[in-house]
């Protein structure tokens, strides 16, 4: 069974389909790219598996259970967590505050232990956690900065780590590498690399190719709401409706 299916999703705004009989699966510690022209679907595909979006028909099973049309949080809270494509952080927040808010769903003591202050030790293991997740991004130094200070492409990484802060089992990536110059894009897929080995398993969408390319061992391929293709790296680069798709440009895959 695959860890996440979408079964011929649709969703319509107004007379158009964003997303139309839209179907595929994603197993279980794969890193899975979905490209696609603008305007084809990803993020209305984004917002449907993460709950912001109710499709008008189709499934989104995770884990064997349908979860279409849960709430955002009931849909995290059961390990499927998003980053989006602008930074949501709390810019007035130091990098630390903003992953320990992130942490939230995993712990949310009650009003009694919050009181009585029986929750202190809690409160010191969620600060380990946060300071862990700071310093595998190589933030740890600036962890007393406002976000809002931050450059873009490190605005990014820290919206990863306030995900990985709810301790996701699967992390749905809404262009991760946006902003990022080439070298902060090569150490932001080492980083992507290492949270799929720590059993993260990951989807992402993206129109950095190169970096889809690198990480992706199958890429799905979306245009108008429908699927288009799906397969390895190298049948992406080769598929002439994905490179018509591209405007004809096959560079740009």
């Amino acid at each position: 069974m695959a860890l996440l299916a979408c079964e011929s999703l649709t969703m319509r705004f107004g007379g158009l389909a964003a997303v139309s009989d839209l179907s595929f699966a994603v197993e279980a510690g794969e890193i899975r790219g979905v490209i696609g022209p603008n305007g084809a679907g990803k993020t209305t595909l984004f917002n449907i598996i993460s709950g912001f979006c109710r499709p008008h028909s189709g499934r989104v099973l995770y884990e064997g259970s349908d979860i279409a049309g849960l709430s955002t949080h009931d849909i995290a809270a059961r390990g499927l967590v998003r980053t989006f494509q602008h930074s949501a952080l709390f810019r007035e927040l130091t990098l630390m505050e903003n992953v320990l808010v992130g942490g939230h769903l995993r712990q949310r003591p009650g009003f009694f232990s919050s009181a009585l202050g029986l929750d202190r030790g809690r409160r010191g293991e969620n600060a380990e956690r946060a300071l862990a997740l700071l310093e595998f991004f190589g933030l740890a130094d600036r962890r007393n900065d406002r976000a809002g200070e931050l450059p873009h492409g490190l605005q990014r990484a820290l919206g990863i780590a306030v995900a990985l802060a709810a301790e996701p089992k699967t992390l749905l990536l809404d262009e991760p590498f946006t902003g990022m110059n080439p070298e902060e894009t090569r150490r932001m897929m080492a980083l992507t690399r290492k949270i799929r080995d720590r059993g993260v398993t990951i989807l992402l969408v993206e129109h950095d190719m190169r970096a889809v390319m690198g990480l992706c061992a199958r890429v799905t391929v979306v245009n108008f709401g429908r699927l288009l293709f799906e397969g390895s790296p190298d049948e992406i680069r080769e598929h002439p409706e994905v490179i018509e798709a591209y405007l004809g440009a096959r560079d740009a895959v």
